[in-house]
Protein backbone atom coordinates (compact mmCIF):
# COMPACT_ATOMS: atom_id res chain seq x y z
CA UNK A 1 0.00 0.00 0.00
CA UNK A 2 1.27 3.51 -0.99
CA UNK A 3 2.09 6.18 1.98
CA UNK A 4 -0.91 6.87 3.99
CA UNK A 5 -2.22 8.18 7.18
CA UNK A 6 -2.23 5.64 10.15
CA UNK A 7 -3.67 5.56 13.33
CA UNK A 8 -2.90 2.95 15.86
CA UNK A 9 -5.93 1.94 18.44
CA UNK A 10 -3.51 0.34 21.44
CA UNK A 11 -5.27 -1.66 24.27
CA UNK A 12 -2.38 -1.37 26.69
CA UNK A 13 -3.31 -4.43 28.60
CA UNK A 14 -1.23 -3.57 31.67
CA UNK A 15 1.24 -1.40 29.59
CA UNK A 16 3.13 -4.36 28.15
CA UNK A 17 2.17 -3.25 24.29
CA UNK A 18 3.13 0.78 25.16
CA UNK A 19 7.30 -0.80 24.93
CA UNK A 20 6.46 -2.20 21.29
CA UNK A 21 4.40 0.56 19.94
CA UNK A 22 8.09 2.36 18.64
CA UNK A 23 9.09 -1.05 16.73
CA UNK A 24 5.69 -0.59 14.68
CA UNK A 25 5.94 3.30 14.37
CA UNK A 26 9.74 2.48 12.64
CA UNK A 27 8.59 0.57 10.80
CA UNK A 28 5.03 2.44 9.31
CA UNK A 29 7.84 5.61 8.83
CA UNK A 30 10.46 4.02 6.91
CA UNK A 31 7.42 2.85 4.70
CA UNK A 32 6.85 6.70 4.57
CA UNK A 33 3.32 6.36 6.65
CA UNK A 34 2.63 9.34 8.99
CA UNK A 35 1.42 6.99 12.05
CA UNK A 36 -0.24 8.35 15.30
CA UNK A 37 -0.97 6.67 17.96
CA UNK A 38 -4.50 6.17 20.53
CA UNK A 39 -4.38 4.32 23.48
CA UNK A 40 -7.38 2.82 25.19
CA UNK A 41 -7.62 3.70 28.79
CA UNK A 42 -11.06 2.52 29.96
CA UNK A 43 -13.66 -0.36 28.54
CA UNK A 44 -15.56 0.36 25.55
CA UNK A 45 -12.98 3.46 24.55
CA UNK A 46 -11.68 0.91 22.07
CA UNK A 47 -14.79 1.63 19.76
CA UNK A 48 -15.29 5.74 19.98
CA UNK A 49 -11.59 6.38 19.56
CA UNK A 50 -11.49 3.95 15.98
CA UNK A 51 -14.86 5.90 15.32
CA UNK A 52 -12.80 9.34 15.95
CA UNK A 53 -9.91 8.37 13.84
CA UNK A 54 -12.04 7.42 10.54
CA UNK A 55 -13.93 10.56 10.90
CA UNK A 56 -10.77 12.77 11.15
CA UNK A 57 -10.01 11.15 7.94
CA UNK A 58 -7.20 8.38 8.33
CA UNK A 59 -6.55 5.62 5.58
CA UNK A 60 -6.31 3.13 7.95
CA UNK A 61 -6.84 2.54 11.39
CA UNK A 62 -5.62 -0.42 13.21
CA UNK A 63 -6.55 -2.32 16.15
CA UNK A 64 -3.48 -3.48 18.64
CA UNK A 65 -4.79 -5.95 20.89
CA UNK A 66 -6.98 -9.43 20.48
CA UNK A 67 -9.68 -9.91 18.35
CA UNK A 68 -12.08 -8.13 20.86
CA UNK A 69 -9.73 -5.06 19.81
CA UNK A 70 -10.27 -5.43 16.25
CA UNK A 71 -14.18 -5.81 16.41
CA UNK A 72 -14.15 -2.59 18.86
CA UNK A 73 -12.10 -0.82 15.59
CA UNK A 74 -14.50 -2.46 13.32
CA UNK A 75 -17.69 -0.98 14.59
CA UNK A 76 -15.99 2.00 15.16
CA UNK A 77 -15.03 2.49 11.36
CA UNK A 78 -18.53 0.92 10.34
CA UNK A 79 -20.34 4.04 12.85
CA UNK A 80 -18.00 6.14 10.84
CA UNK A 81 -19.35 5.25 7.63
CA UNK A 82 -16.94 2.23 7.08
CA UNK A 83 -14.81 4.25 4.40
CA UNK A 84 -11.38 3.80 5.68
CA UNK A 85 -8.98 0.61 5.85
CA UNK A 86 -8.81 -1.92 9.11
CA UNK A 87 -5.71 -3.79 9.94
CA UNK A 88 -5.10 -5.67 12.97
CA UNK A 89 -1.75 -5.68 14.85
CA UNK A 90 -1.77 -8.66 17.66
CA UNK A 91 -1.00 -8.37 21.05
CA UNK A 92 -3.83 -10.26 22.23
CA UNK A 93 -4.62 -13.75 23.94
CA UNK A 94 -6.44 -15.01 20.62
CA UNK A 95 -5.59 -13.28 17.49
CA UNK A 96 -7.84 -15.59 15.15
CA UNK A 97 -7.88 -13.17 11.99
CA UNK A 98 -4.34 -12.15 12.04
CA UNK A 99 -3.25 -15.72 12.43
CA UNK A 100 -5.42 -16.95 9.73
CA UNK A 101 -4.56 -13.98 6.91
CA UNK A 102 -1.10 -14.40 8.17
CA UNK A 103 0.07 -11.36 9.79
CA UNK A 104 3.00 -12.60 12.65
CA UNK A 105 2.51 -12.15 16.36
CA UNK A 106 5.85 -10.20 16.79
CA UNK A 107 5.34 -6.59 16.02
CA UNK A 108 7.52 -5.85 13.73
CA UNK A 109 6.88 -8.33 11.55
CA UNK A 110 3.09 -7.49 11.52
CA UNK A 111 3.75 -4.41 10.82
CA UNK A 112 6.43 -5.39 8.39
CA UNK A 113 3.40 -7.55 6.47
CA UNK A 114 1.12 -4.70 6.91
CA UNK A 115 3.57 -2.60 4.69
CA UNK A 116 3.30 -5.18 1.84
CA UNK A 117 -0.20 -5.77 1.84
CA UNK A 118 -3.40 -4.64 -0.09
CA UNK A 119 -7.26 -4.16 0.48
CA UNK A 120 -9.86 -6.60 -0.08
CA UNK A 121 -13.14 -6.07 0.72
CA UNK A 122 -14.82 -8.58 3.23
CA UNK A 123 -18.27 -9.58 4.63
CA UNK A 124 -19.12 -8.22 8.11
CA UNK A 125 -22.22 -10.28 9.96
CA UNK A 126 -24.41 -7.97 11.67
CA UNK A 127 -26.59 -9.12 14.79
CA UNK A 128 -29.89 -6.91 16.27
CA UNK A 129 -32.41 -7.85 18.78
CA UNK A 130 -36.06 -7.63 16.85
CA UNK A 131 -37.74 -7.93 19.85
CA UNK A 132 -38.67 -9.45 23.05
CA UNK A 133 -41.31 -12.36 24.18
CA UNK A 134 -42.39 -14.36 26.48
CA UNK A 135 -42.18 -17.69 27.34
CA UNK A 136 -45.21 -20.11 27.19
CA UNK A 137 -46.81 -20.48 30.70
CA UNK A 138 -46.40 -16.91 31.61
CA UNK A 139 -48.78 -14.96 32.83
CA UNK A 140 -51.42 -12.86 30.84
CA UNK A 141 -50.83 -9.87 32.37
CA UNK A 142 -46.99 -9.60 31.28
CA UNK A 143 -46.87 -8.29 27.51
CA UNK A 144 -44.54 -9.59 25.00
CA UNK A 145 -42.86 -6.05 23.32
CA UNK A 146 -44.94 -6.01 19.78
CA UNK A 147 -45.23 -9.43 19.61
CA UNK A 148 -41.27 -10.82 19.14
CA UNK A 149 -40.96 -7.56 16.63
CA UNK A 150 -39.83 -3.71 16.99
CA UNK A 151 -40.95 -1.14 14.46
CA UNK A 152 -38.45 1.21 15.98
CA UNK A 153 -34.82 0.47 15.96
CA UNK A 154 -33.05 0.39 18.98
CA UNK A 155 -31.49 3.86 19.54
CA UNK A 156 -27.71 2.15 19.86
CA UNK A 157 -25.37 2.66 22.12
CA UNK A 158 -21.60 4.22 21.41
CA UNK A 159 -20.19 1.31 22.73
CA UNK A 160 -23.00 -1.40 20.82
CA UNK A 161 -20.77 -4.25 18.93
CA UNK A 162 -23.32 -4.92 16.26
CA UNK A 163 -20.70 -5.78 13.69
CA UNK A 164 -18.83 -8.87 13.58
CA UNK A 165 -16.19 -9.97 11.59
CA UNK A 166 -15.30 -14.04 12.96
CA UNK A 167 -18.59 -15.20 14.97
CA UNK A 168 -20.92 -14.37 17.55
CA UNK A 169 -21.35 -17.30 20.64
CA UNK A 170 -24.54 -17.80 22.27
CA UNK A 171 -24.53 -20.02 25.65
CA UNK A 172 -21.04 -21.99 27.10
CA UNK A 173 -18.22 -19.58 25.56
CA UNK A 174 -20.11 -16.31 26.36
CA UNK A 175 -20.52 -17.60 29.89
CA UNK A 176 -17.03 -18.93 30.40
CA UNK A 177 -15.22 -15.19 28.91
CA UNK A 178 -17.79 -13.69 30.64
CA UNK A 179 -15.78 -15.46 34.25
CA UNK A 180 -12.59 -15.45 33.07
CA UNK A 181 -10.30 -13.98 35.01
CA UNK A 182 -7.98 -11.18 33.01
CA UNK A 183 -5.10 -11.95 34.83
CA UNK A 184 -4.90 -15.14 34.35
CA UNK A 185 -5.50 -15.01 30.74
CA UNK A 186 -3.04 -12.75 30.46
CA UNK A 187 -0.36 -15.18 32.70
CA UNK A 188 -1.80 -18.41 31.11
CA UNK A 189 -2.79 -17.27 27.38
CA UNK A 190 -5.32 -19.66 25.97
CA UNK A 191 -5.55 -22.10 28.41
CA UNK A 192 -7.08 -19.50 30.34
CA UNK A 193 -10.13 -20.07 28.58
CA UNK A 194 -9.93 -23.92 28.60
CA UNK A 195 -9.77 -23.81 32.54
CA UNK A 196 -13.24 -21.23 32.33
CA UNK A 197 -14.74 -23.41 30.11
CA UNK A 198 -14.53 -26.66 32.47
CA UNK A 199 -15.08 -24.93 35.49
CA UNK A 200 -18.19 -23.11 33.97
CA UNK A 201 -19.64 -26.43 32.10
CA UNK A 202 -20.89 -28.16 35.41
CA UNK A 203 -22.94 -24.60 35.59
CA UNK A 204 -24.78 -24.85 32.60
CA UNK A 205 -27.93 -26.20 31.15
CA UNK A 206 -28.93 -26.54 27.81
CA UNK A 207 -31.71 -23.87 26.86
CA UNK A 208 -34.72 -23.33 24.34
CA UNK A 209 -33.76 -21.88 21.01
CA UNK A 210 -35.48 -21.11 17.38
CA UNK A 211 -33.95 -20.97 14.69
CA UNK A 212 -34.72 -19.53 10.95
CA UNK A 213 -33.30 -19.44 7.86
CA UNK A 214 -34.81 -16.44 5.52
CA UNK A 215 -34.78 -15.03 1.56
CA UNK A 216 -34.52 -11.27 0.88
CA UNK A 217 -37.65 -11.23 2.03
CA UNK A 218 -37.82 -12.83 5.13
CA UNK A 219 -39.69 -15.59 3.94
CA UNK A 220 -38.78 -18.71 6.25
CA UNK A 221 -37.33 -21.09 3.97
CA UNK A 222 -35.90 -23.40 6.59
CA UNK A 223 -37.06 -23.83 10.48
CA UNK A 224 -35.63 -25.79 13.53
CA UNK A 225 -36.39 -25.66 17.16
CA UNK A 226 -35.43 -27.69 19.86
CA UNK A 227 -32.37 -27.46 23.37
CA UNK A 228 -28.89 -26.63 22.98
CA UNK A 229 -25.85 -25.89 25.10
CA UNK A 230 -24.58 -23.35 21.98
CA UNK A 231 -25.07 -21.23 19.00
CA UNK A 232 -22.14 -19.94 17.32
CA UNK A 233 -23.15 -17.88 14.16
CA UNK A 234 -20.02 -17.65 12.40
CA UNK A 235 -18.67 -15.30 8.92
CA UNK A 236 -15.22 -17.22 8.86
CA UNK A 237 -14.54 -20.99 9.36
CA UNK A 238 -12.45 -20.89 12.14
CA UNK A 239 -13.45 -20.76 15.93
CA UNK A 240 -11.87 -20.83 18.99
CA UNK A 241 -8.38 -20.57 16.86
CA UNK A 242 -8.99 -23.75 15.96
CA UNK A 243 -11.97 -25.45 15.56
CA UNK A 244 -13.01 -25.65 11.85
CA UNK A 245 -16.78 -25.30 11.64
CA UNK A 246 -17.39 -24.66 8.02
CA UNK A 247 -14.55 -25.31 5.75
CA UNK A 248 -17.03 -23.87 2.75
CA UNK A 249 -17.19 -20.29 3.93
CA UNK A 250 -15.89 -17.32 2.62
CA UNK A 251 -14.95 -14.22 4.43
CA UNK A 252 -16.33 -12.96 1.10
CA UNK A 253 -19.42 -15.04 0.22
CA UNK A 254 -22.09 -13.03 1.54
CA UNK A 255 -23.31 -15.85 3.57
CA UNK A 256 -23.28 -16.66 7.69
CA UNK A 257 -23.36 -20.54 9.05
CA UNK A 258 -24.99 -21.54 12.14
CA UNK A 259 -23.52 -24.18 14.16
CA UNK A 260 -25.91 -25.93 16.59
CA UNK A 261 -24.98 -27.75 19.46
CA UNK A 262 -27.90 -29.69 20.44
CA UNK A 263 -28.84 -30.95 24.07
CA UNK A 264 -28.17 -34.93 24.00
CA UNK A 265 -27.69 -35.74 27.68
CA UNK A 266 -24.86 -34.99 30.08
CA UNK A 267 -22.51 -37.82 29.03
CA UNK A 268 -22.56 -36.45 25.31
CA UNK A 269 -22.07 -32.66 26.55
CA UNK A 270 -19.35 -33.79 28.52
CA UNK A 271 -17.85 -35.91 25.70
CA UNK A 272 -18.58 -32.69 22.78
CA UNK A 273 -16.68 -30.60 25.73
CA UNK A 274 -13.96 -32.49 25.89
CA UNK A 275 -13.90 -33.11 22.35
CA UNK A 276 -13.48 -29.17 21.35
CA UNK A 277 -10.93 -28.80 24.50
CA UNK A 278 -8.58 -31.37 23.00
CA UNK A 279 -8.58 -32.36 19.73
CA UNK A 280 -10.46 -29.19 18.57
CA UNK A 281 -13.47 -30.50 16.50
CA UNK A 282 -16.91 -31.05 16.62
CA UNK A 283 -19.21 -34.27 17.01
CA UNK A 284 -21.22 -34.48 14.49
CA UNK A 285 -23.67 -36.25 15.83
CA UNK A 286 -24.70 -33.92 17.97
CA UNK A 287 -24.08 -30.62 15.89
CA UNK A 288 -26.32 -28.89 13.52
CA UNK A 289 -25.72 -26.52 10.58
CA UNK A 290 -27.38 -23.95 9.00
CA UNK A 291 -25.98 -21.68 5.67
CA UNK A 292 -27.64 -18.63 4.68
CA UNK A 293 -27.72 -14.50 4.59
CA UNK A 294 -30.26 -13.88 7.31
CA UNK A 295 -31.02 -15.50 10.57
CA UNK A 296 -33.97 -14.93 13.30
CA UNK A 297 -32.36 -16.84 16.44
CA UNK A 298 -34.93 -17.00 19.43
CA UNK A 299 -33.29 -17.77 22.79
CA UNK A 300 -34.26 -16.91 26.82
CA UNK A 301 -32.80 -13.65 27.68
CA UNK A 302 -30.83 -14.96 30.76
CA UNK A 303 -28.15 -16.58 28.10
CA UNK A 304 -25.11 -14.58 27.54
CA UNK A 305 -23.98 -13.47 23.91
CA UNK A 306 -20.01 -13.03 23.07
CA UNK A 307 -19.30 -10.90 19.60
CA UNK A 308 -15.80 -11.61 18.19
CA UNK A 309 -14.39 -12.73 22.15
CA UNK A 310 -15.84 -9.85 24.15
CA UNK A 311 -19.05 -10.33 26.12
CA UNK A 312 -21.63 -8.15 24.67
CA UNK A 313 -24.62 -6.74 26.97
CA UNK A 314 -28.43 -7.59 26.03
CA UNK A 315 -29.08 -4.08 27.10
CA UNK A 316 -26.70 -2.41 24.74
CA UNK A 317 -29.03 -3.56 21.96
CA UNK A 318 -32.32 -3.03 22.98
CA UNK A 319 -34.91 0.15 22.51
CA UNK A 320 -35.72 1.75 25.93
CA UNK A 321 -39.48 0.11 26.27
CA UNK A 322 -37.73 -3.04 25.82
CA UNK A 323 -35.00 -2.39 28.96
CA UNK A 324 -38.06 -1.37 30.74
CA UNK A 325 -39.88 -4.86 30.26
CA UNK A 326 -36.49 -6.51 31.42
CA UNK A 327 -35.97 -4.33 34.35
CA UNK A 328 -39.56 -5.22 35.68
CA UNK A 329 -39.33 -9.10 35.13
CA UNK A 330 -39.43 -11.15 37.59
CA UNK A 331 -37.10 -13.90 35.66
CA UNK A 332 -35.07 -13.36 33.15
CA UNK A 333 -35.51 -17.39 32.08
CA UNK A 334 -38.86 -16.56 30.88
CA UNK A 335 -38.04 -13.61 29.17
CA UNK A 336 -37.23 -15.01 25.25
CA UNK A 337 -34.94 -12.64 22.78
CA UNK A 338 -35.51 -12.45 18.98
CA UNK A 339 -31.90 -11.68 17.41
CA UNK A 340 -31.83 -10.95 13.61
CA UNK A 341 -28.29 -12.25 12.18
CA UNK A 342 -27.76 -10.68 8.40
CA UNK A 343 -24.88 -11.27 6.14
CA UNK A 344 -23.39 -7.51 5.00
CA UNK A 345 -21.70 -8.28 1.74
CA UNK A 346 -18.29 -6.64 1.24
CA UNK A 347 -18.73 -4.01 3.70
CA UNK A 348 -15.27 -3.24 4.72
CA UNK A 349 -12.02 -3.08 3.32
CA UNK A 350 -9.44 -4.83 5.24
CA UNK A 351 -5.87 -4.97 5.01
CA UNK A 352 -4.45 -8.32 3.82
CA UNK A 353 -1.19 -9.72 3.41
CA UNK A 354 0.29 -10.01 -0.38
CA UNK A 355 2.00 -13.02 0.56
CA UNK A 356 -1.82 -14.71 1.66
CA UNK A 357 -2.54 -17.45 -0.48
CA UNK A 358 -5.40 -19.30 1.57
CA UNK A 359 -8.64 -20.30 1.11
CA UNK A 360 -10.28 -17.82 3.04
CA UNK A 361 -11.64 -15.86 0.02
CA UNK A 362 -13.64 -16.64 -2.74
CA UNK A 363 -10.85 -15.63 -5.53
CA UNK A 364 -7.81 -16.25 -4.72
CA UNK A 365 -5.18 -13.46 -4.06
CA UNK A 366 -2.96 -12.68 -7.61
CA UNK A 367 0.60 -12.39 -5.18
CA UNK A 368 1.81 -15.57 -4.69
CA UNK A 369 4.21 -16.64 -1.96
CA UNK A 370 7.56 -16.21 -3.07
CA UNK A 371 6.64 -14.39 -6.51
CA UNK A 372 9.27 -11.40 -5.25
CA UNK A 373 11.45 -13.79 -4.30
CA UNK A 374 11.27 -15.64 -7.76
CA UNK A 375 11.78 -12.54 -9.61
CA UNK A 376 14.78 -11.70 -7.39
CA UNK A 377 16.79 -14.57 -8.96
CA UNK A 378 15.92 -13.33 -12.11
CA UNK A 379 17.25 -10.00 -11.04
CA UNK A 380 19.92 -10.73 -9.72
CA UNK A 381 21.38 -12.29 -13.05
CA UNK A 382 20.18 -9.60 -15.30
CA UNK A 383 21.53 -6.31 -13.09
CA UNK A 384 24.38 -7.48 -11.30
CA UNK A 385 26.60 -6.38 -13.81
CA UNK A 386 24.95 -3.16 -14.21
CA UNK A 387 24.68 -2.42 -10.73
CA UNK A 388 28.36 -3.06 -9.71
CA UNK A 389 29.65 -0.55 -12.58
CA UNK A 390 26.87 1.98 -11.59
CA UNK A 391 27.08 1.66 -7.82
CA UNK A 392 31.43 2.40 -8.20
CA UNK A 393 30.57 5.91 -10.28
CA UNK A 394 27.68 6.93 -7.96
CA UNK A 395 29.04 5.67 -3.72
CA UNK A 396 31.89 7.00 -2.28
CA UNK A 397 32.92 5.97 1.13
CA UNK A 398 30.60 6.89 3.89
CA UNK A 399 31.99 8.86 6.81
CA UNK A 400 27.97 8.12 8.35
CA UNK A 401 27.54 6.04 11.62
CA UNK A 402 27.46 2.35 11.37
CA UNK A 403 25.37 -0.13 13.25
CA UNK A 404 25.36 -3.65 13.61
CA UNK A 405 21.67 -4.89 12.67
CA UNK A 406 20.09 -8.27 13.39
CA UNK A 407 17.26 -8.63 11.27
CA UNK A 408 14.18 -9.23 12.13
CA UNK A 409 12.27 -9.32 9.26
CA UNK A 410 12.45 -7.86 5.74
CA UNK A 411 9.39 -6.38 3.14
CA UNK A 412 9.20 -4.94 0.39
CA UNK A 413 7.64 -1.14 -0.92
CA UNK A 414 4.96 -2.49 -3.34
CA UNK A 415 4.85 1.01 -4.77
CA UNK A 416 8.79 1.48 -5.04
CA UNK A 417 10.48 -0.69 -7.09
CA UNK A 418 13.71 -1.78 -5.26
CA UNK A 419 12.76 -0.23 -2.08
CA UNK A 420 12.38 -2.67 1.29
CA UNK A 421 12.20 -2.46 4.83
CA UNK A 422 14.56 -4.23 7.04
CA UNK A 423 13.45 -4.56 11.04
CA UNK A 424 16.16 -5.07 12.63
CA UNK A 425 17.71 -4.95 16.12
CA UNK A 426 20.82 -3.38 17.65
CA UNK A 427 22.28 -3.69 20.64
CA UNK A 428 23.68 -0.38 22.10
CA UNK A 429 27.78 -1.48 22.85
CA UNK A 430 27.35 1.42 26.06
CA UNK A 431 24.41 -0.27 27.77
CA UNK A 432 23.64 -3.20 25.86
CA UNK A 433 20.26 -2.09 25.44
CA UNK A 434 18.49 -3.44 22.66
CA UNK A 435 16.98 -0.88 20.42
CA UNK A 436 14.32 -1.86 17.08
CA UNK A 437 15.37 0.28 14.07
CA UNK A 438 13.32 -0.14 10.37
CA UNK A 439 16.06 0.36 7.81
CA UNK A 440 15.14 1.60 4.69
CA UNK A 441 17.20 0.41 1.31
CA UNK A 442 16.77 1.38 -2.13
CA UNK A 443 18.21 2.07 -5.34
CA UNK A 444 20.29 4.43 -4.43
CA UNK A 445 21.91 2.51 -1.44
CA UNK A 446 25.47 0.75 -1.70
CA UNK A 447 24.93 -3.26 -0.90
CA UNK A 448 27.81 -5.18 -0.32
CA UNK A 449 28.64 -8.56 0.35
CA UNK A 450 30.59 -10.35 2.66
CA UNK A 451 33.36 -9.76 0.21
CA UNK A 452 33.17 -6.44 -0.83
CA UNK A 453 31.13 -6.72 -3.73
CA UNK A 454 28.39 -4.37 -5.00
CA UNK A 455 24.99 -6.68 -5.50
CA UNK A 456 21.46 -5.21 -6.53
CA UNK A 457 19.06 -4.13 -4.29
CA UNK A 458 16.67 -7.36 -4.93
CA UNK A 459 19.38 -9.39 -2.57
CA UNK A 460 17.76 -7.68 0.48
CA UNK A 461 14.16 -9.80 0.15
CA UNK A 462 16.99 -12.97 0.71
CA UNK A 463 18.11 -11.63 3.76
CA UNK A 464 16.71 -14.49 6.78
CA UNK A 465 15.56 -13.71 10.04
CA UNK A 466 18.84 -13.64 12.54
CA UNK A 467 21.36 -12.30 10.06
CA UNK A 468 23.88 -9.53 10.56
CA UNK A 469 24.05 -6.71 8.55
CA UNK A 470 26.21 -3.52 9.33
CA UNK A 471 24.12 -0.09 7.69
CA UNK A 472 25.39 2.71 7.46
CA UNK A 473 23.60 6.01 7.34
CA UNK A 474 21.51 9.00 9.54
CA UNK A 475 18.79 7.70 12.18
CA UNK A 476 15.90 9.57 12.89
CA UNK A 477 13.63 9.78 16.17
CA UNK A 478 11.52 7.74 15.10
CA UNK A 479 14.08 4.82 14.82
CA UNK A 480 14.42 5.22 10.83
CA UNK A 481 17.66 4.35 9.39
CA UNK A 482 18.30 6.33 5.76
CA UNK A 483 20.67 3.21 4.40
CA UNK A 484 23.34 5.00 2.52
CA UNK A 485 25.45 1.43 2.74
CA UNK A 486 24.52 -1.85 3.77
CA UNK A 487 26.76 -4.58 4.21
CA UNK A 488 26.28 -8.51 4.30
CA UNK A 489 28.01 -10.65 6.76
CA UNK A 490 27.37 -13.35 4.06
Amino acid sequence: MSGKKACIVADLRTGEHLAKIPDIVAVFSAAGWKTDVTLKEYGGETLKLAQKAARDGYDLVMGYGGDGTLNAVINGVMNAGGKCLVADLPGGTYNIWAGTIGVPHDPAKAALAIVNSEARKVDLGHVEVEGLGFAKGMGSDQQPTNGMKTDKKPEKSPQTRQYFLLHVGIGVDAAMMAHISKPLKYHLGPLAFDLSTIKEMPEQRPFPVQVQVMDKADNVETHWQGDVWEVIVSKVPIFGGAVNLDPDARADDGLLSVCLITANGPVKTIEQALSILAQKKLDAETTRYFRGAHFSIQVPASIGMQVDGSVAKLEELLHKSEQKVMQHASDAKQIMVNYRFDAKPRALQMVIPRTYSGSLFSKRNLHQPGDERGSTLQQKVTQNGKVQQDSQRRFQSTQKTAYEVTVIGVAPIPEKQHTYIVAGSYKKQDTDETEVFAVRIDDQTRILNSEGASIPPTAVWELQEGEKIVVEGDKTKRGVIGASCVSFSR
